[in-house]
């Protein structure tokens, strides 16, 4: 039984933290009244949206729908908050979530212009950073082109953000240039600089060419005639031929390619299948062989569309990603028609689970592993230690990631990455 000391200790230990739990309250209150925003994580983020959760729980809402209740959260409580909403909100399977964080991001725009890049995560396979430069360039004009490279040097993320942010880049590219692929790959071509050898370029390329085959948000109708007239030709692959693609960019035009060989191959994106899959597959066959590298682009494109299929649509879970649904990858990749796709598809997929060290290396890891083809294998690890080595500089880290690779891989990987 306490003595009368330790009573009164106990209860003035009580009463102390009933008194600091009153403040922190008044005190929260006294903020929101001033018109402050509550910081995150000053309050549970499961009890911070506790309504917002259990509405979207009880409710199977279509994109359309989300994007309209996520623009009405970001007006009604600002933008960073239903972006951090979205980073942790029951969404529905197969939603596109890169595409609903450029709609709370292209929000977050218009409340905080260019300083919203500070906001930005690379969740969302950094759809917040590519809505800020859309943004600055549809408002400015091309003029902005100094400050979008100032913005995604601040682009949040591992050493392929900055590069990244370009994709984004020409997404707005397109519609700025009235979806004229000519102009917008001119227009891309300003970005690219000798330190970056040209990556800028690149991926705004990249990102035009994953606007025209699966875009058109900002002028739908006018979109609709530009995508016909690029894609509704009998060459499935005219897009990113010669005569509108220079051959800097054209590997990367092939990556970006794959819905539109999807729909060719007589598919829904809305709801894709293995045969689709296994026919779109065969349209890489129309580069010569002796284009090894842009075949490759193009058998590889389809491990990048397989790996959020898999998951779902769910970008925020690649680095969760279960074992059945590595099979599900590894199992598509093995309807190309030949090893040299096999090959492409599966370190494509790798390197968009890895996704620039920005996902848990756990799933990268098995995805590799469950790869049956010894030499198919080997250059998957191979590949992967390549992009550890690039991305990563963390000694912690590549001490981790090696002691988590198969025995018969951790000599290799710690003469490359630790030694």
């Amino acid at each position: 039984m306490p003595n009368p000391s330790q009573k009164n200790k106990s209860g003035a230990t009580a009463m102390s933290l009933l008194i600091s739990s009153v403040s922190i309250i008044i005190l929260a209150e006294v903020w929101m009244l001033l018109g402050f925003k509550i910081p995150i994580p000053f309050f549970d983020t499961a009890t911070l949206y506790a309504s917002e959760i259990k509405y979207l729980e009880d409710n199977n809402l279509s994109f359309y729908e989300l994007a309209k209740y996520f623009t009405k959260i970001s007006n009604e409580e600002g933008a960073e908050y239903a972006y951090n909403l979205l980073k942790i909100a029951p969404i529905p399977p197969n939603t596109d979530m890169h595409l609903l964080g450029h709609v709370v991001s292209d929000e977050l725009y218009k409340q905080k212009g260019s300083e919203g890049i500070k906001i930005c995560t690379p969740d969302f396979r950094n759809a917040c950073s590519h809505s800020i430069v859309v943004g600055l360039l549809l408002e400015k004009g091309d003029s902005a082109m100094d400050e979008i490279s100032e913005a995604c040097r601040l682009a949040p993320g591992g050493r392929g953000a900055y590069t990244m942010c370009f994709h984004g880049l020409g997404h707005g590219v397109l519609a700025y240039s009235d979806y004229d692929m000519q102009d917008a790959v001119e227009l891309c071509a300003t970005t690219g600089t000798k330190e970056y050898l040209q990556r800028e370029y690149i991926e705004c390329v990249g990102g035009t060419v994953m606007e025209i085959v699966g875009g058109g948000f900002h002028n739908q109708e006018l979109w609709q005639k530009k995508s016909d007239e690029y894609l509704s030709v009998s060459d499935p692959l005219y897009l990113c031929s010669k005569e509108i693609m220079p051959e800097i960019a054209q590997a990367q035009c092939y990556t970006y390619l794959t819905p539109h060989l999807f729909k060719r191959a007589g598919g829904s994106l809305s709801n894709l299948t293995p045969d689709v899959y296994e026919r779109a597959f065969v349209y890489c066959e129309g580069i010569p062989k002796s284009e090894a590298s842009l075949r490759a682009s193009c058998y590889g494109g389809f491990g990048k569309e397989f790996v959020v299929l898999a998951k779902a649509r769910d970008v925020r879970q690649i680095g969760n990603m279960t074992d059945e649904e590595l099979a599900k990858v590894y199992e598509w990749c093995s309807l190309a028609p030949h090893s040299e796709g096999i090959n492409a598809c599966i370190n494509t997929s790798a390197a968009s689970i890895f996704w620039g060290g920005e996902n848990e290396p756990v799933a990268v890891i098995k995805f590799c592993s469950i790869v049956e083809d010894t030499s198919i294998q080997q250059e998957c690890f191979a590949n992967l230690f390549n992009s550890v080595k690039y991305y990563i500089n963390d000694l912690a880290y590549l001490e981790n990631f090696c002691a988590k690779v198969p025995n018969n891989y951790k000599g290799t990987c710690e003469e490359k990455l630790v030694n």
